[in-house]
């Protein structure tokens, strides 16, 4: 990868480049180390992204670098040491930044690497939303082309740690490797720890200066019409420097801005992904205006900063499907600052009490979610429900989802538990949390149903997944609190100029987090409302969780779990009777399920009767939770067993799948395909031709059939007179040949089947 501005060839460089090749790993960390220690930042500046692309790998993913997203401890533990000691928030690379980051050296990076909507906005002089971007975009002197940020060491690093989890593509043998023992999974939970501490305030860097460069270096080229989503604000981080004293000044705001970096590029890089449908959602004509124009309608009076719906300006197109792993570091992410966001000390939780007093960090944890993760989390939730497959690797992004939905869990201090074993009831304390996050809760919920509709619920891991979302909302007053949300929601337009001491304000997502936090919005109602129409536009059509039409698919759901109860059943049923039928060679493995009595295989036949239980166990509880949460009696689910025919028949054989009667025959519904495809009935079919001509079965040995079976018609054509003969007695011996041969095509089968 080429580099403008560090073409002067270096002595340093070249060496360590030749030792790379040259030399062990451990020899090889332990000269950076010994370089990073001894050497000065301008000899450092020139081999520091080259070392960054040596470690993470190339950012087109061509160079694997040290691979960490495959180093383990357990099966490689002395280069697992030596790169996490290496790696560590307070190891030798650390130690670099810093070095460098006192000297205000700039590096650039290419836009063309950068996600899809960030790097499509910037090519069309856009700039993007996220403040991490401003004042960095640089362009060449011919402009046009190889367009750059110009950043500083610290960001500089992150960007290439962030994207090393999305650009390097992971080996064949790594999809049994666990992502929680890897070495790159491991070190976001260190860095996370380290800046965005639960307790106390960020370490100072090891840099002999107290602070750092400035969040927004100036450009270095002449400026180019860039075209912005609203306003820039002045810095929280300036307003407190300016505000006090250099003696009596607060180390953590001169420190904080790594803490907002480090969050920032891990957003930017992992969640600001979407699919063409969603930005072509985005692209409506009243995208940039829908919001403006509903705090005006409501409070015409205050003059606040605008925000676009979804800061859609641009043409984009981009194909991105995120890999498990990368599932399970957002995941990562979510939870530590769940945990981040609930160290608040209980003075400061509420904005209201929010004062000039407050340190930089404690505003920080109070604005870190709703500021920078909630939108784009919501329109990566929003892309993996509607594009992940349709199978058990969704687990993932189903435990991330929850793991956002539930900040209780992660809370200090932690409720005594009850003596029933009853599920702890939701404090109304997460209320606010709940209402201004209502669409996590109440649209991602719908867009469940509707994948849990068509899948196979027999399977044990869609059962699980099915039973954990409705163990989830089924806590105690979590279904009131989203209730409250929608009628909030629902709330007409009318009654809000009769409201009492309201207070107004944007949101702006525009300027640098360190700008001026709001002040507090005390009327609920329209912080409901802003937050759906910031995220679906003031025109969206929204769907009440406990409305109709939601409350029909839950039925629906309730009856296909009931069908897939039943299947289980029946498939744990005929398994028992027919292994005692078995023919003797299915003990050697030539056996399986006789087509004429058989159910689609799925992983019920991989794990047996245990499975089967378990299944059972998921369902059963699921249905419990959901008629808890939407008040469904067992005569609602009664009735709608009988009115869709999922009783069983008199002979206790499931009915057909659904049809209709054609010119031809019965023809399939798509949900007589649907029962098919999931095991729910069946067609039971039978062979009904020569029986001497039925298909192989798959348990038998098909060449000794065919063998056997010419070998029957000529033993009957020799020994005719004397089978004959023998068939006359009356004795054992002939009501044995009687038997035997009165269907002489079956002999070869017989030979192979015991008697």
């Amino acid at each position: 990868m080429a580099f403008p501005h560090l073409q002067q060839p270096s002595f340093l460089l070249a060496s360590l480049k030749a030792d790379s090749i040259n030399k062990p790993f451990a020899q090889r960390c332990q000269d950076l180390v010994k370089v990073i220690e001894d050497f000065p930042a301008k000899e450092l500046h020139a081999i520091f992204p080259w070392l960054g692309e040596s470690i993470f790998g190339s950012l087109d993913g061509v160079l694997l670098g040290w691979n960490l997203r495959c180093l383990q401890g357990r099966m490689s533990p002395v280069e697992y040491s030596i790169a996490m000691e290496f790696l560590d928030p307070g190891g030798p690379m650390m130690k670099l930044v810093y070095k460098l980051q006192a000297e205000d050296y700039k590096f650039d990076f290419p836009v063309s690497y950068l996600p899809g909507p960030v790097k499509a906005s910037i090519q069309e002089r856009v700039l993007p939303d996220s403040p991490l971007y401003h004042n960095k975009v640089q362009f060449p002197p011919t402009g046009g082309l190889g367009l750059h940020l110009a950043l500083n060491p610290f960001e500089y690093y992150m960007f290439f740690f962030a994207l090393s989890l999305i650009t390097q593509k992971p080996l064949p043998g790594a999809l049994h490797i666990r992502t929680s023992d890897c070495a790159y999974f491991i070190l976001v939970d260190r860095y996370l720890s380290w800046f965005l501490p639960t307790e106390g305030s960020v370490l100072p860097p090891f840099s002999s200066s107290p602070g750092g460069p400035s969040p927004s270096p100036a450009p270095r080229t002449p400026a180019m019409p860039f075209a912005s989503y609203g306003l820039h604000h002045t810095s929280l981080l300036k307003r407190h420097v300016s505000h006090q004293t250099s003696v009596n000044a607060d180390p953590a705001s001169h420190e904080i801005w790594r803490s907002e970096t480090l969050l920032q590029v891990f957003v930017e890089m992992w969640l600001h992904h979407y699919s063409l449908e969603m930005y072509q959602k985005m692209q409506s004509p009243h995208a940039k205006l829908e919001v403006l124009h509903y705090r005006l309608s409501v409070s015409s009076a205050l003059h606040s900063p605008a925000q676009p719906s979804l800061q859609a300006l641009h043409a984009y197109q981009e194909s991105f499907t995120p890999t498990e792993e990368h599932v399970l570091v957002v995941r990562l992410l979510l939870k530590h600052l769940h945990a981040f966001s609930n160290s608040l000390k209980p003075e400061q939780v509420s904005p209201s009490t929010h004062s000039h007093a407050t340190s930089p960090l404690e505003e920080f944890k109070r604005a870190a979610v709703p500021r920078f993760v909630q939108q784009k989390l919501y329109l990566f939730l929003q892309h993996c429900f509607g594009h992940w497959p349709l199978d058990a690797s969704f687990r993932a992004v189903l435990e991330m989802w929850l793991s956002y939905l539930q900040p209780w869990r992660y809370a200090p201090e932690k409720p005594a538990p009850s003596s029933d074993c009853q599920p702890r009831a939701v404090s109304e304390r997460w209320a606010p949390f709940v209402q201004e996050n209502l669409l996590m809760y109440t649209k991602l919920f719908v867009g469940f149903l509707s994948r849990a509709l068509r899948t196979d619920l027999v399977s044990p891991k869609n059962a699980l997944m099915v039973f954990r979302v409705a163990k989830v909302f089924a806590q105690p007053n979590l279904a009131e609190m989203i209730q409250k949300g929608e009628q909030l929601f629902l709330e007409p337009e009318l009654v809000i100029p009769h409201r009492q001491h309201r207070l107004f304000t944007a949101s702006p997502f525009t300027g640098s987090f360190l700008s001026s936090w709001p002040p507090a919005v005390t009327d609920t109602s329209f912080k409901v409302k802003s937050h759906v129409y910031s995220l679906e536009g003031q025109d969206c059509k929204y769907t009440p969780m406990f409305g109709p039409e939601v409350r029909t698919l839950v039925l629906r759901l309730a009856q296909l779990i009931t069908q897939a109860k039943q299947t289980a059943k029946s498939i744990s049923d005929q398994c028992g009777e027919s292994t005692p039928g078995r023919p003797f060679l299915s003990w050697l493995g030539f056996y399986s399920t006789d087509t004429n009595g058989c159910y689609p295989a799925n992983d019920l036949d991989e794990m047996g009767q245990d499975s089967v239980r378990k299944t059972d166990e998921y369902l059963e509880k699921a249905l419990e939770y959901l008629c808890q949460m939407f008040r469904l009696s067992e005569a609602q689910l009664a009735q709608l067993t009988l009115a869709l025919g999922t009783t069983q028949d008199e002979n206790g054989k499931k009915q057909l799948p659904d049809c209709i009667v054609g010119e031809d025959g019965l023809i399939l519904t798509p949900l007589g395909r649907y029962q098919i495809i999931n095991g729910l009935r069946r067609f039971d079919i039978e062979y009904q031709g020569d029986l001497e001509l039925q298909p192989i079965r798959s348990y038998e040995i098909a060449s000794l059939v065919r063998m056997l079976f010419r070998l029957s018609p000529a033993i009957n054509q020799r020994f005719a007179g004397r089978m004959a003969a023998l068939c006359a007695r009356a004795d054992f011996l002939g009501s044995f040949c009687r038997y035997h041969l009165t269907e002489p095509g079956l002999a070869g089968r017989r030979l192979l089947s015991p008697v």
